[in-house]
């Protein structure tokens, strides 16, 4: 068992980077967990849509602001999740965030991860 000061593991390379026209991005993934990872992240612009087919995935903004979008049946769902908040993400769930600035965002995420670029992913 360890615990990670999530700003010190920052300091270091990060594991994964991401600069494209939506954004910048850079991970870094202190742990593994549940067949997934635990995740910090410095980014800002629009993820491209994401499903964990295994479990919830848990959003944590440190810093900034993001609007997750989830499709479901009827219609999409947005939500605002403001520093110091967290959102749960349902199992199974094609969702995917949007920064207007810079975010700090801790993240868990047990099991697989599909993305897509697709407009609607569900087609």
């Amino acid at each position: 068992m360890k615990a990670h000061d999530l700003y010190a593991v920052m300091q270091g390379p990060p594991q994964w980077t991401d600069e494209d026209a939506d954004g910048k991005a850079a991970f870094w993934m202190p742990e593994s967990f549940g067949g997934g990872a635990l995740w910090v992240g410095r980014w800002h612009g629009r993820s491209p849509w994401e499903l964990h087919p295994d479990s919830d995935e848990l959003l944590h903004v440190l810093e900034g602001e993001v609007e997750v979008t989830v499709l479901t049946a009827k219609a999409p769902l947005r939500a605002i999740v403001r520093a110091g908040s967290v959102f749960v993400v349902p199992k199974g769930s094609w969702h995917r965030q949007e920064s207007r600035g810079p975010v700090v965002q801790y993240g868990v995420t047990p099991g697989r991860t599909q993305h897509s670029n697709a407009e609607d992913p569900r087609r």
